[in-house]
C-alpha cells in the first residue's frame, strides 16, 4: 500500500535518523552481546529499503537463550489461538495447571452463548498433573476427565486435548484416549500434539492445530458428503478463517461481507463452532484474516477441495475498500456492484472520523511490535489518520510475512524480528516514537517510560478495530492514548535529559 500524500518519509519529517544512522544504531545496540549472540541477532534486524522484495531479516529461527524474547510456545499457538475460541467445545489443557491457567481467556474472544451450558470459551479445564501423573502417566486420568466432563456439560459438541510439555516427554498416548473416548461419548475428540517445546515459537502450534483440523475434523465432512448429507449451499457461501473475534472483530467484518451479498456459513475460530468447522469445505471461497495462523489449513482446502482462498485486511477505510473490491471480484457483477454501494454507504461516516481525529494525530510516529498479522495489517489504519510508522516487527513471523510487509512500510522503516526487550527499548530511546503499539509484556515498561502505549494483542480492553465501525474505535483509542493530559505531568527519558 502506498502511504497517503500527506505522509512523507521519516528522514524528511523528523530529521533525526537517516537510513545509515539506523543501520549504525543496530550495530551499536548489538555491541552489548557476546560475539556469537551478536552474529545471530544481527541477521534479524534491518532497515527496509524501497524496491527490495523482502525486509532483509531472518525469521522463524529459535531465539537466543537469555535474550528475553516475547514469543510464546506451540501450546499457546494451538490452545490460545486456533482451538481455544471454538466456543461449543471443551478444550482440555492436558498437563500441569500452570499453562492452562496462564492461557485462560486472555484474548477477549467474544462469543454468543450461555457459558457453562452450550459455550465454554471463558472456562478452564485441566487434567492438573501432579508428580504421580508424571511418573505413572496420565492416560487414565485424561479418559476419566473426559467422561466426567460429559456428565457435567452434556451440551458440549466435542473435546480437544491440548497437550502441554510433560505429555510429549512421558509419552501419553492421547490419540488412543481420543479414539476410545469419542466412541464412548459419541462426540468428536481431537488430540493435539502441541507440547510447548515443539518448534521455535507459537507459530508451529498454529500449524499443528491446523493439521489436527485436517485429520480429525474434516474427515467428518468427507463422510457426510459421501453419504449425500451435505447441503448444496449457494454460490455466495464463504468462510471467515483466522479471525478470533477479539473485542468483536469478526462480527464487524461479517457485517460488511453480508452487506455485499455474501453468505458467511463458517467463522472460526472466534465465535466459531465445531459444526462450522466441519462444513467449511463446502464454501466457495475462504477469506483469511490471520495468514500466519491459518494459511496451512486454507492451502489444504485449496488442494483437497479446490476452494480458493484470499487474504484480506479490514483495518482502516483504505484497506477495507480495497479488500471489499478484491473479494467482490471473485464473484459476479451483482456482488461487485454491492461492494461499491457499501463502500459509498460508509464514506460519510469514515470522513467524519478522519475529520475529527486526523488533525489531532497528524504526523505522530508509531513503533509496532506484535504477533500474527498486526505488524503489517494495522499500518494502513495509522496512515489513514496521518500517522507514520517508523518501526515494525513480528514476534513469530516467517519469511513470507516479511515479504508481505514490504507492501505496507515506507523506505527507511526499522525492521526487527523476534526483538528482545533490551533491543526494543534501545530502539525506542533512539527513534523517539510518539506511540508504542505492542503487547501486554511491553505495555507497562513503556508506560513507566512515560510513553503513550496501545496494547495491540487484544486492543487494550477495547475494540473492535476491524471494519468501518471498528475504525472509529481505533481512531478514538489512538487519540486517547496520545493526547491524554496525563503526559503533560510526566516526561519521557529523553525529554527529562533535555531539561
Amino acid at each position: 500500500m502506498t502511504p497517503p500524500e500527506s505522509a512523507t518519509l521519516i528522514d524528511e519529517t523528523t530529521a533525526e535518523l537517516t537510513t545509515v544512522d539506523k543501520k549504525a544504531l543496530i550495530k551499536e545496540v548489538l555491541e552489548v552481546y557476546p560475539d556469537k549472540a551478536k552474529k545471530k541477532r544481527e541477521k534479524h534486524l534491518n532497515v527496509y529499503e524501497e524496491g527490495k522484495s523482502d525486509c532483509g531479516v531472518k525469521s522463524n529461527i529459535k531465539s537466543v537463550p537469555g535474550s528475553m524474547t516475547t514469543r510464546g510456545c506451540a501450546y499457546a499457538g494451538s490452545k490460545g489461538v486456533v482451538w481455544g475460541p471454538i466456543k461449543d467445545m471443551i478444550h482440555i489443557s492436558h498437563g500441569p495447571v500452570g499453562c492452562g491457567y496462564y492461557s485462560w481467556s486472555g484474548r477477549r474472544n467474544y462469543y454468543i452463548g450461555t457459558t457453562g451450558i452450550d459455550t465454554f470459551g471463558t472456562m478452564q479445564f485441566t487434567s492438573d498433573f501432579q508428580e504421580r501423573d508424571i511418573v505413572f502417566g496420565g492416560d487414565k486420568k485424561l479418559a476419566k476427565l473426559i467422561t466426567e466432563l460429559e456428565e457435567l456439560f452434556p451440551l458440549n459438541r466435542g473435546v480437544s486435548i491440548q497437550s502441554e510439555c510433560p505429555i510429549g516427554l512421558i509419552g501419553d498416548d492421547i490419540e488412543a484416549v481420543a479414539k476410545k473416548s469419542a466412541k464412548e461419548i459419541g462426540k468428536t475428540v481431537v488430540p493435539v500434539r502441541c507440547e510447548g517445546f515443539r518448534g521455535v515459537s507459537q507459530s508451529l502450534g498454529h500449524h499443528i492445530a491446523n493439521d489436527a483440523v485436517r485429520d480429525w475434523v474434516f474427515p467428518q465432512y468427507d463422510k457426510a458428503k459421501k453419504a449425500g448429507e451435505v447441503p448444496s449451499g449457494t454460490p455466495y457461501d464463504v468462510a471467515i478463517i483466522g479471525d478470533y473475534n477479539i473485542g468483536g472483530d469478526a462480527w464487524s467484518s461479517r457485517i460488511l461481507l453480508e452487506e455485499i451479498g455474501l453468505r458467511v456459513v463458517a467463522q472460526w475460530s472466534g465465535d466459531g463452532t465445531l459444526h462450522e468447522m466441519i462444513n467449511t469445505p463446502s464454501v466457495k471461497l475462504n477469506l483469511v484474516h490471520c495468514y500466519r495462523s491459518m494459511n496451512y489449513i486454507s492451502r489444504h482446502m485449496e488442494e483437497a477441495y479446490g476452494i480458493p482462498w484470499l487474504e484480506y485486511n479490514f483495518f482502516g477505510p483504505t484497506k477495507i475498500a480495497e479488500s471489499l473490491r478484491e473479494i467482490a471480484a471473485k464473484f459476479d457483477e451483482t456482488i461487485q456492484a454491492n461492494a461499491e454501494k457499501v463502500i459509498a454507504k460508509y464514506e460519510a461516516q469514515t470522513q467524519a472520523v478522519i475529520d475529527k481525529y486526523r488533525p489531532r494525530l497528524e504526523g505522530k510516529t508509531v513503533a509496532l511490535m506484535v504477533g500474527g498479522l498486526r505488524p503489517r495489517h494495522v499500518v494502513p489504519a495509522f496512515y489513514d489518520l496521518g500517522m507514520k510508522l517508523i518501526g515494525t516487527g513480528y514476534e513469530f513471523g516467517h519469511n513470507d510475512d516479511y515479504k508481505r510487509t514490504t507492501h505496507y512500510v515506507e523506505n527507511g522503516t526499522l525492521i526487527y524480528d523476534d526483538v528482545s526487550a533490551y533491543e526494543f527499548e534501545q530502539f525506542v530511546k533512539e527513534l523517539k516514537p510518539d506511540l508504542i503499539a505492542s503487547g501486554i509484556k511491553e505495555k507497562y515498561v513503556f508506560q513507566k517510560m512515560a510513553l503513550p502505549f496501545r496494547q495491540m494483542h487484544s486492543w487494550d480492553y477495547s475494540g473492535p478495530y476491524h471494519g468501518y465501525d471498528g475504525f472509529a474505535i481505533f481512531a478514538r483509542d489512538m487519540d486517547l492514548a496520545l493526547n491524554s493530559p496525563t503526559w503533560s505531568l510526566i516526561g519521557t527519558p529523553w525529554k527529562k535529559a533535555e531539561r
